[in-house]
């Protein structure tokens, strides 16, 4: 295990892991808090399409995700807010087409049909420095947001028609956060993939919800377990040769357990302790 340290790809990879903990711990507390999983899910499929038609044109895929995750979620925010249009009806169509237009758009590219199955579930050891750059000024700016204006997000993720009574401007904070929610999405595709990032936003911010309900303290839960998760994942699939992204996911699912039956057990115990009185 401490070998693997001196390789630079591992080391990659583990700052990649801590990143994304921190993006992740802070933007899936407000996905969470908002109850915006769903669109959150439409956003992360729908960024597919952009892989799919980047490859095709010969760019850079995390510039097509990116642009694809950006223009459905102010899609689904515009058509939802403008329309009749249900927002569940708009995140499913979004949904959908993303993931058709990325598989044609892949197929129809010349020459080496690139492997879909590190972009679905992700492939941390292929992670560039160009990435960590990329997620480190994220992290950046999300921290400077969140630190800035946290009495206003949380006005928003909670109640929006008080916020709006406080004249606090709800239409521009919703889409800088929907623009912050794709961008965190689309960086962590490398992570853990287009099926699996949506776990990495909500797994760590329910079970920290097991241990408190303020929300600056999710926050900070949500970001420790996913480290904790993320680096246990990571060793867990080299010590036993699995893919990484899924490995990271099920050590998210096994901490959810570990905390919700600890929960559970001293509930009972808090209860027989009362009945004895």
């Amino acid at each position: 295990m401490i070998g693997i340290l001196r390789y630079e790809f591992f080391q990659h990879a583990l700052l990649a892991a801590l990143l994304s903990s921190v993006v992740c711990g802070i933007i899936g507390t407000y996905i969470v808090a908002k109850r915006l999983v769903f669109i959150s899910g439409g956003i992360t499929h729908a960024s597919f399409g952009g892989i799919g038609i980047a490859y095709y044109l010969g760019i850079n895929p995390v510039w097509g995700a990116a642009m694809a995750a950006l223009l459905s979620a102010f899609g689904v925010e515009y058509m939802t807010k403008k329309s009749n249009l249900r927002e569940d009806s708009a995140i499913g169509m979004v949904w959908s087409l993303g993931m058709a237009l990325g598989i044609i758009f892949i197929y129809l590219s010349s020459g080496y049909s690139p492997n879909l199955m590190s972009y679905l579930f992700g492939s941390i050891l292929t992670v560039t420095d160009l990435d960590l750059w990329m997620m480190g000024v994220l992290a950046i700016v999300i921290i400077a947001f969140f630190i800035s204006a946290f009495y206003l997000i949380l006005f928003v993720a909670f109640d929006e028609d008080y916020a709006r009574t406080k004249r606090i401007p709800v239409a521009t904070l919703n889409y800088v956060m929907i623009s912050l929610v794709s961008l965190t999405i689309v960086l962590n595709i490398r992570v853990v993939g287009v099926i699996l990032v949506i776990s990495f936003l909500t797994l760590p911010q329910i079970t920290a919800n097991i241990l408190t309900h303020d929300f600056r303290k999710i926050i900070l839960w949500s970001i420790l377990i996913a480290m904790v998760g993320s680096v246990s994942g990571l060793l867990l699939s080299y010590s036993m040769n699995l893919p990484s992204g899924p490995a990271i996911i099920c050590v998210f699912a096994l901490i959810f357990l570990l905390v919700k039956s600890i929960e559970k057990l001293t509930g009972r115990i808090k209860l027989k302790k009362a009945l004895e009185r």
